[in-house]
């Protein structure tokens, strides 16, 4: 009988094995489609999980069998911020106007329209040029100030990257017919600039309704008022972070345990990347970037760099007289050279103030106190001027001054004034430094040189000298009048180090079980081989059997399509196009195919491969391998020989 319930046992354990898989493999199958509508693109990723994740909502799982709400940001703003772009007849973006929402309470406290048209557009800024042309065009960048408000900076074309031409002398309607990738890049180049400056934001495409695009907006890395986060310091010394991350290895418990553990034992080399860059940057002055003047005030240019100002104003001989004031802010006080109280004239007297102190006069007797001066206004009469120059250079750089006029007068001369002469540099500030990624990893005795390229020309391969060196490269930094030629013997160095990062020897694994499997085993028989206790060796075998898997497709299908597209990419030289015979071109897209096998062409696409196992490894190896011969040939022919 116990025989007789074994068997039965035994029965009942393999009779459903196939139905077993077969379920399995049916819930396999239904968690894979189910994760696929989830996250199968960017898309679906963006709607499901980051724009609720940021904003708040709830978030369900694959199977929506359950919901939940996080709580990744300190603030929210379901719109932080809103772009809106319209086209002109000349094909430029005339009118783009961007609101924002910079402190994430929910309503915009920022609006910008940009005074300049849109000619091209970059992935980290705008080209402008005269409308409809070409000509004439100035590059900017997307900006931060200091107050934190968007802005434009202007920059070298160079500073750009990714621009292509939008308007009439590219083709015709590229903005509207490409409305939504236009969209994308300028709100892109927008975002990066605001991430960049404050890398507390998180932000997340929400949606594009004709010619607006909406961003959904956090705060999610800190809750703190200020963008200045430890987890950024790297970003002003990057060569600090292998100090810091040794430090921080030396100091930790669970670290020094792993690296004395028997799986750390042995030798391992890994390689590092690193850069050394020359960064040279101009800046230019003028003179509002320096000083800032409000009030009762009027301006004349005494020479480069110099203004004066006349604070000038009536007078009344029978009550208090009145001051005439106005307010010098000096926004970059370093740069003010000098500044002076020049001329004083009155019909009858004038009084100068500065910060409220008396520091002279001019008029037929002295008025030097708060009182009235002696005697009467008088009716007729030459004026009274005071050329005696009067410093007042500190008070200006220590702060905002305010500088007044009190008159007194009457009769037909009714007038009195201040001129004060401020002088300011703004010769173009140069700077340079060189930013050394590589002193950590030079200077670790561990680590050895491997590879190096100076400006494209290979000078280290496999750890051997290749007797090359670069000639010495002369560039144009800066626009305008504050554009300068700099000749250096390098400008980047790409390194790379190969470090030993264990030491030891590592006992090699005993592998014989395995192979003792491996060797003796079939497709119906498993073998196997264990040592017991007492150091004997046991073998055995076992039959078993493998699911019927089914069959499976040799590939994904897939299709090649493409679309017309003209070359309407930027260079220094102006727009590519212009210098080919036929500007116009094809851009080639691969699409997986439907499950009947139809190829889902986009708009605009004609179909060039039908489904298929395509394989088209060979010509991108080739389109590869010739950028980077003609880069090398580039390298090394350049320059004066």
């Amino acid at each position: 009988m116990k025989n007789m319930i074994l068997i039965f046992m035994g029965s009942v354990a393999l009779a459903p094995q196939g139905t077993q898989a077969q379920d399995m493999e049916a819930r396999a199958r239904a968690a894979t489609a189910a994760s696929r509508t989830k996250s199968s693109d960017s898309d679906a990723i963006t709607s499901n999980y980051v724009n609720p994740g940021l904003s708040g909502e709830a978030i369900s799982t694959v199977d929506n069998s359950r919901t939940f709400t996080t709580s990744l940001a300190c603030q929210k703003s379901a719109t932080m911020l809103e772009l809106l772009v319209q086209p002109g007849t000349t094909g430029d973006i005339t009118h783009l106007s961007i609101a924002r929402d910079s402190d994430l309470d929910g309503s915009f406290d920022q609006n910008l329209t940009l005074p300049v048209p849109v000619s091209g557009i970059c992935a980290n800024g705008i080209v402008s040029c005269d409308p409809g042309s070409w000509n004439n065009c100035t590059p900017f960048q997307w900006d931060v100030a200091s107050s934190g408000n968007l802005k434009l900076t202007q920059v070298p074309l160079t500073d750009l990257s990714a621009c292509y031409c939008v308007n009439a002398s590219c083709g015709s309607n590229l903005v509207l017919g490409n409305l939504n990738s236009v969209l994308k890049d300028l709100g892109g180049g927008i975002i990066g600039a605001l991430t960049t400056a404050d890398p507390r934001i998180g932000v997340a495409q929400a949606s594009i309704e004709g010619p607006v695009i909406r961003y959904v907006g956090a705060q999610t890395t800190a809750c703190t008022a200020s963008p200045s986060l430890s987890s950024t310091s790297y970003r002003a010394d990057p060569t600090a972070i292998s100090g810091d991350a040794s430090a921080s290895a030396q100091a930790s418990s669970v670290f020094q345990a792993l690296a004395g553990s028997a799986s750390a034992t042995g030798k391992a080399e890994v390689t590092r990347s690193c850069s050394i860059d020359r960064e040279i940057s101009v800046k230019s002055w003028d003179y509002d970037d320096i000083l800032g003047v409000a009030g009762t005030v009027t301006s004349t240019a005494c020479g480069t760099g110099c203004r004066r100002y006349q604070i000038r104003g009536s007078g009344t001989c029978g009550s208090v007289p009145p001051i005439h004031t106005a307010t010098f802010d000096p926004i970059a006080p370093a740069r003010i050279v000098s500044a002076r109280i020049v001329e004083m004239g009155a019909d009858d007297w004038v009084q100068a103030r500065v910060n409220g102190q008396i520091v002279g006069y001019a008029g037929k007797r002295p008025w030097t106190g708060e009182a009235l001066p002696s005697g009467d206004c008088r009716i007729s009469g030459d004026p009274y001027y005071n050329r005696t120059a009067i410093d007042i250079t500190p008070q200006l750089r220590a702060g905002a001054m305010t500088v007044g006029a009190r008159v007194r007068a009457g009769g037909d001369g009714n007038w009195g004034y201040v001129t004060v002469e401020v002088q300011v540099d703004t010769a173009c500030e140069v700077s340079e430094r060189l930013v050394d990624l590589c002193a950590g990893y030079a200077q670790d005795a561990a680590c050895r040189l491997d590879s190096e390229s100076v400006d494209g020309v290979t000078t280290f391969a496999n750890g051997v000298n290749t007797g090359l060196k670069p000639l010495a490269q002369t560039r144009l930094i800066g626009t305008g009048h504050c554009t300068f030629q700099y000749s250096r013997d390098f400008f980047e160095r790409d390194r790379r180090y190969k470090c030993l990062i264990d030491s030891g020897e590592l006992s090699a694994p005993d592998l014989s079980r395995s192979a003792y499997i491996i060797d003796h085993s079939t497709e119906t028989l498993l073998a196997d081989r264990t040592l017991s206790s007492d150091g004997t060796i046991s073998t055995s075998t076992r039959a078993f059997s493998l699911p019927d898997r089914g069959t499976v497709p040799a590939c994904e299908p897939i299709c090649k399509t493409r679309a017309p597209s003209a070359n309407s990419d930027v260079a220094i030289s102006g727009v590519v196009g212009a210098c080919q015979n036929d500007p116009a071109g094809w851009n080639s897209f691969y699409h997986s195919c439907t499950a009947d096998n139809v190829c889902p062409l986009g708009e605009g696409e004609e179909l060039v491969t039908a489904c298929g196992c395509l394989d088209d490894f060979p010509e991108a190896a080739v389109m590869m391998q010739t950028v980077r011969l003609a880069g090398s040939d580039l390298a090394c022919t350049a320059g004066t020989p």
